[in-house]
């Protein structure tokens, strides 16, 4: 089962509305997976820094959190919490220190994302309560995409919702099983990537990270993960730049797609899709398997 949806906003001024479509997209997929919830977001980002998602155990307080963090860093730090989660933004030069500090001081408080642009949020509960409780709707961003998890291969709980982040402002949602991913994980981790999660979903996105950091552009690292990463699979993969979509050759997994002049958005199913502005004039089709379709702001 699981639910994945996405959008891509070619037109600026439907970023202000991107988190209020997004969360109709992601709570419309409920009952594909009623066991938890997550999404990216691509928002406006912060002068010369860094944005760190953090996520910890409820009630925990990130304000006092600040506070120690300030002693260990040179310069200004901002922090906007959310419920069990917080964008921590810390200046660009000094985001090994942060991250050594945090590892340091609050254990319990884990960076699920990393970026110039992308917000990573994800909990356990079904969809429409977890876009509530992080407050989806008011967001503004260029892009975005989400994901709603049914379990199967590992528990219901946060480690195991989507999105997956492995690298900066790179994050990956899948619906469908890797059969392969214990080797692929033993062969990353000769590479030094390190993994939180049982999720064949996690290694899809570290492979991505693996493959860009060789130099390979978005699209050629999702046409190599079709000779490299055995199962059946749709993955949306969101970049600071844009997002694109890929079907394993046999496509056994629903997909459809609809674009228009405002943005081009992906959803499991078409309903998914129907509350979308100007949805009748839309273009939308079913993506071809083994195909990449790959949107950038920078075209």
């Amino acid at each position: 089962m699981c639910g994945i949806v996405g959008l891509f906003a070619k037109d600026r001024t439907l970023e202000r509305e991107l988190g209020a479509h997004l969360a109709v997209m992601l709570s419309s997929l409920s009952d594909r997976g009623p066991d938890s919830a997550g999404f990216a977001i691509y928002a406006p980002p912060v002068p010369s820094s860094v944005k760190l998602t953090l996520r910890a155990p409820a009630d925990f307080d990130f304000a006092e959190l600040a506070q120690r963090l300030v002693p260990h860093l040179r310069g200004e730090i901002h922090l906007t919490p959310r419920t069990t989660h917080a964008v921590l933004a810390v200046p660009a030069a000094e985001q090994a220190e942060a991250r050594a500090a945090l590892a340091e001081i609050v254990p319990d408080a884990v960076v699920v994302g990393a970026g110039e642009s992308m917000e990573l949020y994800k909990e356990v509960g079904r969809p429409e309560s977890v876009v509530k409780q992080f407050g989806l709707d008011a967001m503004t961003g260029s892009h975005g995409i989400g994901h709603t998890r049914m379990a199967t291969e590992s528990a219901v709980t946060t480690d195991g919702a989507h999105p997956y982040s492995t690298g900066l402002d790179q994050c990956l949602v899948h619906n469908g099983s890797l059969s392969n991913h214990n080797a692929v994980r033993r062969a990353l981790r000769r590479h030094g990537y390190t993994f939180a999660t049982e999720n064949d979903t996690e290694v899809a996105a570290a492979y991505l990270s693996y493959r860009m950091a060789k130099g390979k552009k978005l699209d050629g690292a999702l046409e190599d993960s079709m000779r490299d990463l055995d199962g059946f699979f749709t993955f949306v993969v969101g970049t600071h730049d844009g997002f694109a979509v890929l079907r394993d050759p046999i496509a056994c997994k629903p997909a459809v797609m609809a674009e228009t002049e405002r943005y081009v958005a992906f959803g499991t199913e078409y309903r998914a899709l129907v509350d979308l502005p100007g949805i009748e004039q839309a273009r939308v089709w079913e993506p071809v398997p083994a195909t990449v379709y790959a949107w950038d702001r920078r075209q």
